[in-house]
């Protein structure tokens, strides 16, 4: 079974997946926000999925930030579509900036490196691999 991260945004959401035997995290796609309930619901119809991660927004400091109230919001609605969907929290911080550096180390354009989606999907993916590796 499949673990899946989500990085939830106001605009866009980043989903990343594991294989089957949860040993490498890959990005799935971006959609808009305002789809992701709808799209995990058809998700997880056609793939088996063990449980879900999403990102937690923190500060520098470990207080929550800004976009915490709209994150903790999808959680509810989440877990309300999904009651018996395990769900961790992990710290998102700094996976943006990762994403974006990933981009740069692997040679992308810079107009390639202004597709926000692709940051977003990149992002949970960085999530879900650092779940799997501290999970171990």
């Amino acid at each position: 079974m499949r673990i899946l991260a989500i990085d939830y945004g106001i605009k866009r959401t980043g989903i990343a997946v594991t294989d089957e035997m949860q040993m490498i995290a890959f990005g799935l796609t971006t959609i808009s926000s305002e789809t992701a309930i709808a799209f995990l619901k058809d998700y997880f119809l056609k793939e088996k999925v063990e449980r879900v991660i999403i990102g937690e927004p923190k500060q520098m400091d470990g207080t929550p930030s800004q976009s915490a109230e709209i994150i903790n919001a999808f959680v509810v609605k989440f877990q309300s579509a999904f009651p018996d969907m395990p769900v961790d929290r992990v710290d998102e911080r700094f996976t943006s900036k990762m994403a974006f550096q990933t981009m740069i180390d692997s040679g992308l354009k810079k107009k390639q490196r202004q597709n926000k989606a692709l940051v977003d999907e990149i992002a949970a993916t960085i999530m879900l691999q650092d779940y799997l590796h501290y999970k171990k």
